[in-house]
């Protein structure tokens, strides 16, 4: 697909229609949950969990790997689903999310309980954007932007969920 009509350069902005229909954007926007009109971001991180739930087996160093390529491949889809939007980091992309909860539960602990800790954590670190996400969110541009706030955000709720483990 080529590059669509840009939208106005806001995160709120609609979706031409159709748009993720286009197996990139589809992806992009977490299979259609970042079309959600309230909380796009809680929507796309619930497929994150649904990952989770079937990597959560994978050993370690699989379940790193494959984290990484997906975290790789979200500079490209959604550095390439913004450009075609012609907005940075819009609303619907939540590729980032997906990814950043499976960067949050890395090495958790198994069970219901550490997975909806997990998604608590990485919510509210995303959506408070402490610094220096907030920073990322807003210097560094293109695929790699969208993705790194969510990475330093994960960071953060990794290192509280592994403390919370720890303690208990």
């Amino acid at each position: 697909m080529n590059q669509v009509e840009p939208v106005i350069n806001n995160k709120k902005t609609a979706l031409p229609p159709g748009f993720w229909k286009h197996p990139v954007y589809l992806l992009a926007l977490g299979f259609g949950t970042g079309y959600v009109p309230k909380l796009p971001g809680t929507a796309g991180t619930l497929i994150g969990v649904l990952f989770y739930f079937f990597m959560q087996p994978l050993n370690v160093i699989i379940y790193l790997a494959v984290t990484s390529v997906l975290f790789l491949i979200g500079i490209w889809l959604c550095g390439k689903t913004a450009g075609d939007l012609g907005v940075h980091d819009h609303s619907s992309i939540v590729w980032d999310e997906i990814v950043g909860y499976l960067i949050t539960m890395i090495m958790a602990p198994t069970g219901w309980l550490w997975m909806v800790l997990g998604f608590v954590l990485f919510r509210l670190f995303d959506i408070c954007k402490p610094w220096p996400v907030s920073w990322a969110d807003g210097q560094v541009t293109g695929g790699l932007g969208i993705m790194l706030d969510d990475l330093i955000a994960a960071i953060y709720a990794l290192i509280l969920l592994q403390i919370t483990a720890y303690m208990l």
